[in-house]
């Protein structure tokens, strides 16, 4: 098997090098999922691109979480789950949000579980969602445009879980403490 490298800003392609630094500076450590990306500098590009996007979208710090983390569970990604657990910690999303969805347990409120029911839908039948399906999402409030972002968030999250399954990334330190299996 072929270890992936774990790049410094240093060792990394040079057009990875400005964009790990942004990474070093906005997380204080340069985590290891960027570290491995930088072996392909327009992935880390891209999936840095998507990550703003859609931390600017117009889901809330929950809302975002469930989304993120619903596609971490579903595609097994023992390092997104943890790392996202400690960013929701960061967030200040409630504990119970991120306790149920990493046990694939009801969400808190109504609203979550519509928007981590969908989420789930889209990623398990590829984005075909029937009529009612799309309905109960509007009916518990949410909008077109966040069903579209839905799209942006999952295009986010196959970049760093497809990343993390072939690189069998390492976790970090940082989340050591949200281990998930």
């Amino acid at each position: 098997m072929t270890a992936f490298t774990i790049h410094t800003i240093e060792s990394a392609p040079a057009k990875s090098q400005p964009i790990l630094e942004n990474s070093f500076k906005a997380n204080g450590m340069l985590p290891n999922l960027h570290a491995i990306m930088a072996e392909a500098p327009g992935l880390l590009e891209g999936y840095q691109t998507l990550h703003k996007l859609f931390t600017e979208s117009s889901f809330n710090a929950d809302e975002l979480t469930v989304v993120w983390q619903t596609i971490n569970v579903e595609h097994n990604c023992t390092y997104c789950v943890p790392a996202h657990t400690g960013i929701a910690h960061m967030m200040k999303v409630d504990s119970a949000i991120t306790e149920a969805l990493r046990n694939r347990e009801v969400m808190p409120t109504e609203k979550l579980q519509v928007l981590h029911a969908t989420t789930l839908l889209m990623v398990r039948n590829r984005g075909e969602l029937s009529q009612t399906e799309m309905q109960a999402f509007f009916d518990a409030g949410f909008t077109q445009q966040q069903l579209l972002e839905i799209v942006l968030g999952m295009a986010q999250k196959v970049m760093s879980n497809y990343t993390n399954h072939i690189a069998k990334t390492p976790l970090d330190s940082a989340f050591e403490k949200f281990k998930w299996k």
